[in-house]
Order: C-alpha cells, then structure tokens, then sequence
C-alpha cells in the first residue's frame, strides 16, 4: 500500500482502493443475505401463503411472477413483504457490486460478483415460482441458490483480499 516509493500511507492504491469497494459490497451482500435467510424461516414457520391471492396459479409464468411480488411486497404480511422487499434490495446491491467490480481490474471480484447476482436473481424467480404455485421444489431451488450465492461472495471476498 504505498504511494510513493519509500513512502507508506495508511490509504490503499487506486486498483486497491476500487477492490475494497468491491469486498465492501460483498460483504453487505453476505450479511444480506444471512438476513435474507433468516427472515425466509420466518415466513416458512410463520405464514401461511393462501391459495388465492394475486398470480397464484397463473396461465403465463413472469405475468404471475410481477403480480405475486407486488402482493407480496403489500398485502402479503410483516414477514412476507420484509422478505420480498429485501430480496429487491439484494438483486439492485448485486448489480452495483457487478458495476464496481468492473473498475477493480480482478477477475475474482468480476466472477463472484456476476455468479452471486446471477444466484440472487434465480432464488428470486424460484421465489416467485414458489408464489406462483406452491412447489416446494422452488423453495428448495431459492435455498441452492441462497448457498451458491453465500459461497460466491464469501470466495469472493477472500479472493479479492489475497
């Protein structure tokens, strides 16, 4: 972390400093993620999803998707909405994590960024999937994904440090 040579300064250089955001992000999204995690086992224990409500059992898949999220994120309940609304939050923090990596000029934040956004978007649609039709298959499929999404950013973070 030098400046100049012979001089040390507690401020990493510019490829660091932009790979510090990256880690910075990645770590967000790890703790993210926990609390995404946390709050799926809440909505798993705690709500019931009826069979009725807004895109449940649609004719066409993303139609249904958009309408089972909306109600989700407002009629859905504390738990359901908290958990939806923060998997919102995840997808837009992952993509921004994908933009700074951009800057970093590593490959290991390049690749766990694009893998751990690319993970965060299927357990949103196998999320949705799961509003859709009540698989439990989906549920399990968003739970994968929450793991190689996990995995991702936490290789990531190490990666990026080395």
């Amino acid at each position: 972390m030098t400046t100049e040579p012979g001089r040390r300064s507690w401020r990493p250089t510019f490829p660091d400093r932009r790979a510090a955001r990256v880690r910075r992000a990645e770590l967000i999204l790890c703790f993210g993620l926990l609390a995404q995690y946390l709050l799926g086992m809440a909505v798993n224990l705690f709500v019931k999803i009826p069979d009725d409500h807004p895109g449940a059992n649609p004719p066409e898949y993303f139609g249904g998707v958009l309408k089972s999220v909306t109600w989700a994120s407002s009629g859905g309940g504390l738990w359901l909405a908290s958990h939806a609304g923060l998997g919102l939050l995840l997808v837009v923090v992952a993509f921004v994590a994908i933009l700074l990596s951009f800057g970093s000029h590593s490959r290991a934040a390049y690749w766990s960024s694009i893998v751990g956004f690319l993970a965060i978007v299927g357990a949103g649609f196998n999320g949705g999937s799961f509003l859709n039709y009540a698989e439990d298959f989906s549920s399990m499929i968003m739970a994968a994904l929450w793991a190689v999404a996990l995995a991702s950013y936490l290789a990531g973070i190490y990666r990026i440090g080395r």
